[in-house]
């Protein structure tokens, strides 16, 4: 990788190689969290993501908007209250991440419920706080909240998510838009998702809504998705409907490896016309623009070896600690947290876990790192810890909060024996005769 493009992810995370303390990132050397914390860690740079926050609400200029924040991401409670007290709202999924939101302090009309496959119980708690939007993804999920919202007698501000059939130069898992997929309701099911709304008396249109993916640097598919969205909020009005709100989703790209991310300008400025035009305030969800770049996952090497002509480097952190490498194929760059002296070397840089897909990753080009030394993996903040496990019983890894020249762990590192705490290995033991 060149210098130029290292110097820009590392940039993005708000780090600095010193020639005496290393990596540094804020105010704090990654070699103390390292000592003092052990490996694996996920680390995070509250500036970054004050930052980010900063320039996405700027670039909407005078135009009324709400950014709220995609918690699968990265639901960290410390970033959560972080971004809360930046004047976020949330978007959840699932009725774990209400739950997380409401303890990280979001105020629940400031809380968007969206997912395919929302359960009663999910709706119900959402009916119960009082959740802002409810996002429904199909006529049936939308019968279901008509009659749980008639039964619990609350009134329920909904937005129908559509599905605009717009694709986008993305990853095929993380992309959302194109017919025929699971997320939406289809376009054609419009005009019968506002009869239902209309035999509703506890349900108001308050939003049309699409996501079209995620890790996009290209405005084009907004643009196409949103013209989409505002021929069908022309439909919703003509039937007597008032949504407010105008919900384009997510799904801004960062820089992983030699990616030219948008800018938020550059993404929202081809999409101010129509959004003006409108008359809509405009909703976005972001999660990995926020936090990708914010987080590193700090690993140590654990031996090394040499293997049919290839150098390989087992280090502490594995597929069930960052799953992205093994499951996207994706590149996260990976740098030594103290630099020594010697050659690059192509290196498999792989983990612990009993499976062959277990890498973070392959045949790259990598500075003399000996056994105990620490690398940081960059650009894991976002959909990293968030989708770790236990998989190969492995306790998942710490996570910590730089500001400044301060750090604190938010989450300690799981104890071994908490895995396993309240499982029952003899649950016949009591009714076996004697």
């Amino acid at each position: 990788m060149g210098s130029g493009v290292l110097s820009a992810l590392l940039a993005d995370a708000g780090l600095r190689d010193d020639p005496s303390l290393g990596l540094v990132m804020g105010e704090v050397p990654l070699r103390d969290i390292v000592d003092r914390t052990g490996t694996p860690t996920y680390v995070y740079h509250a500036a970054i993501i004050r930052e980010r926050f900063t320039a996405l609400d700027a670039a909407f200029g005078d135009l009324p908007h709400r950014i709220c924040y995609a918690v699968k991401a990265n639901g960290n409670l410390a970033v959560l209250r972080l971004l809360s007290k930046m004047g976020a709202g949330a978007d959840i999924v699932s009725g774990g991440e209400l739950l997380r939101a409401l303890a990280a302090g979001f105020s629940p009309d400031r809380i968007v419920f969206s997912g395919v496959g929302k359960t009663d119980e999910e709706l119900i708690a959402a009916l119960t706080v009082g959740v802002g939007h409810v996002n429904v993804e199909s006529l049936a999920e939308l019968r279901r909240l008509a009659m749980l919202a008639e039964l619990q007698g609350a009134r329920v501000t909904v937005g129908i998510r559509v599905n605009p059939d717009v694709t986008a130069d993305t990853h095929p898992y993380i992309s959302t838009g194109k017919g025929g997929l699971k997320f939406g309701v289809p376009t054609d099911q419009l005009d019968e998702a506002l009869a239902i709304l209309d035999e509703a008396s506890h349900l108001t249109l308050g939003s049309l809504a699409m996501h079209i993916g995620s890790q996009i640097t290209d405005p084009t598919p907004w643009v196409k998705g949103l013209e989409r969205l505002c021929e069908l909020l022309a439909v919703a009005r003509a039937a007597g409907h008032a949504p407010t709100t105008l919900d384009i989703g997510g799904g801004l790209g960062i820089r992983y490896r030699d990616e030219t991310p948008l800018t938020p300008a550059a993404w929202i400025t081809p999409l101010i016309p129509m959004l003006r035009e409108s008359g809509c305030t405009v909703q976005v969800e972001p999660g990995r623009y926020l936090v990708g770049s914010a987080g590193v996952l700090l690993t140590r090497v654990v031996h090394r070896k040499h293997s049919g002509g290839r150098e390989i480097a087992i280090v502490d952190a594995g597929m069930n600690d960052l799953l992205r490498p093994s499951l996207y194929q994706a590149w996260h760059e990976i740098v030594p947290v103290q630099r020594t002296p010697g050659e690059e070397q192509a290196t498999d840089i792989v983990g612990p876990v009993c499976e062959t897909g277990d890498f973070l990753a392959l045949e790259r080009p990598l500075a003399p790192v000996a056994a105990g030394g620490a690398v940081a993996v960059l650009g894991a903040g976002a959909y990293a810890f968030a989708m770790s496990s236990n998989y190969n019983t492995r306790a998942r890894p710490a996570e910590v909060l730089v500001d400044g020249d301060r750090w604190a762990v938010v989450r300690p590192r799981e104890r071994l024996t908490d895995l396993f705490r309240d499982e029952i290995a003899d649950p016949f033991a009591q009714t076996e005769a004697p």
